[in-house]
C-alpha cells in the first residue's frame, strides 16, 4: 500500500511538473512574430475588373422599309464616313419619283399660265382705265356723252376684279408648285435613304442581315465602332476609389492576352455608382494600343493612385477593429506584446495596408493576426517574409 502511495504522489508531481512545463512553453517563453520592416517607395494601386467597350458604337439600320438587295461591306472592314454600307430595291421608290417629277412640271406649267393670264389682266386693266379717263375727260369737256363715260368707269371696276381674281389664281399655283417641289424633294430624300451610309469614320463589328432580308425601319444591319474611341471600362470598389482622378496611369491586360499587360490612362471618371455592387465606374484609354481588341471582351486593370516614400506594410486581417481608415495593431514595446491604435495610409491592390505614422521608429509593427496574442506576453521580433 506504501509503495502504491509513493508511486501515485511521484506520478502526479510528475504530471504537474510536465504541465506547468508544457504551459511555460505556451504563455510564458517568447513568442515568435513576424515584423513589418520599412518599406520604400511604395506604389499605391487599386483593381478593376470590365470589359473592352467602344465609346462611340452605333447599330445602324435603314430609316425606311424595303428588300435588301447590296451589301457592300462585311465583318472587319473599315470605312470612311459617307461610304456606301447597304442598298435596298429602289424601283418602287424610283417610281414614286418619277410621278413627283412630272407634278412638278405639271404644277410649273399652271404657274405659267396662271402669271400669263394675271398679266394680260394687268394690261386690260390698264387699257380699261386709259379709256375711262379719256371718255371721262371728253364728258367734262361736253364732247362726249356722259353716259359712255360711267359705262368706261364699269369696265375699269369689272377689269379690276378679274385682274384680282388672276392675281389670287397665280398665287394659288404658285403655292401648288412649291407643294409639288417639296413632295418631289421628299420622295428624292426617300430614296437617299434607301442607300445606307456610313456616319463616321468606322469599322464594321458585326453585320446582321443579309441580301433578301425584308428589313423594318431602324432594323440593325451593321454594328460599327469608332476605332480611336475603344477605351476599357472597368468597375472599382467605391472603397477604393477615393483617390483616383483623370490622367492617372493604369496597366490594362486583356483576357486573351493574359501577362502581357499595356499602358492606359484615365480619361472618365464615371459621377455614379452602382447601388447594388458599391463600385464606380472607371474608363481608361490606352497609350500604346495592340491591334483591334475585341469590344465586350473581359479585362483587368490596375491603376497607380499615388505612391509612399516609406512605409510599413502590413496585412487587413492584422488589423482589429478595421473601419476602413485605421484599427488597433499588435507591437512589441520593451520585448513585450501590446496594442496600439494606427491610421492607414493607404489600402493595397493585395488585401495589406500601408501604415506611415502613428507608431515610434523603434516600435515592432506585428505583421500577422495571431490568436494566441495577450497584452504583455513576452515576444520575439523576426522578419516577415
Amino acid at each position: 500500500m506504501r509503495r502504491r502511495l509513493v508511486l501515485f504522489l511521484a506520478l502526479s508531481l510528475l504530471l504537474i511538473g510536465g504541465g506547468g512545463g508544457v504551459l511555460y512553453l505556451r504563455n510564458l517563453r517568447p513568442l515568435e512574430v513576424a515584423i513589418a520592416p520599412f518599406r520604400e517607395d511604395v506604389a499605391v494601386t487599386v483593381f478593376g475588373l470590365g470589359a473592352i467597350e467602344a465609346q462611340v458604337l452605333s447599330r445602324v439600320g435603314f430609316e425606311v422599309p424595303g428588300t435588301l438587295v447590296e451589301l457592300a461591306v462585311d465583318h472587319g472592314d473599315r470605312v470612311a464616313a459617307g461610304a456606301v454600307l447597304a442598298r435596298l430595291n429602289p424601283i418602287s421608290q424610283l417610281a414614286r419619283v418619277a410621278r413627283a417629277e412630272a407634278a412638278v412640271l405639271s404644277a410649273e406649267a399652271n404657274t405659267a399660265r396662271a402669271i400669263a393670264q394675271r398679266d394680260r389682266a394687268e394690261a386690260q386693266f390698264a387699257q380699261k382705265q386709259a379709256t375711262a379717263r379719256r371718255r371721262r375727260d371728253l364728258a367734262t369737256r361736253g364732247v362726249g356723252s356722259l353716259e359712255v363715260a360711267e359705262l368706261a368707269d364699269t369696265e375699269v371696276e369689272l377689269a379690276r376684279g378679274d385682274l384680282a381674281v388672276n392675281r389670287a389664281d397665280a398665287m394659288v399655283t404658285r403655292s401648288a408648285q412649291a407643294e409639288a417641289q417639296a413632295n418631289l424633294a421628299t420622295e428624292r430624300a426617300t430614296l437617299e435613304k434607301h442607300t445606307l451610309r456610313a456616319p463616321f469614320d468606322a469599322m464594321v463589328i458585326a453585320r446582321s442581315r443579309e441580301a433578301g432580308s425584308a428589313l423594318n425601319p431602324g432594323e440593325a444591319v451593321f454594328t460599327l465602332v469608332a476605332p480611336e474611341s475603344i477605351w476599357m471600362q472597368a468597375f472599382v470598389d467605391e472603397g477604393r476609389a477615393g483617390d483616383l482622378a483623370v490622367g492617372q496611369g493604369g496597366m490594362v491586360t486583356l483576357r486573351s492576352r493574359p501577362g502581357r499587360a499595356v499602358a492606359a490612362e484615365i480619361v472618365r471618371i464615371g459621377l455614379e455608382a452602382d447601388r447594388v455592387t458599391e463600385e464606380r465606374r472607371v474608363y481608361l484609354r490606352c497609350r500604346s494600343c495592340p491591334s483591334m481588341p475585341v469590344v465586350g471582351e473581359q479585362a483587368e486593370v490596375v491603376i497607380e493612385t499615388g505612391r509612399l516614400p516609406r512605409a510599413r506594410i502590413i496585412p487587413e486581417q492584422a488589423l482589429h477593429g478595421f473601419d476602413g481608415a485605421g484599427g488597433l495593431v499588435w507591437v512589441i514595446a520593451d520585448g513585450k506584446l501590446a496594442r496600439q491604435h494606427v491610421r492607414i495610409a493607404a489600402r493595397l491592390v493585395d488585401g495589406r495596408v500601408a501604415i506611415t505614422d502613428g507608431l515610434r521608429e523603434d516600435v515592432a509593427l506585428v505583421a500577422q493576426p495571431g490568436t494566441r496574442f495577450a497584452v504583455g506576453r513576452a515576444a520575439r521580433a523576426v522578419l516577415a517574409p
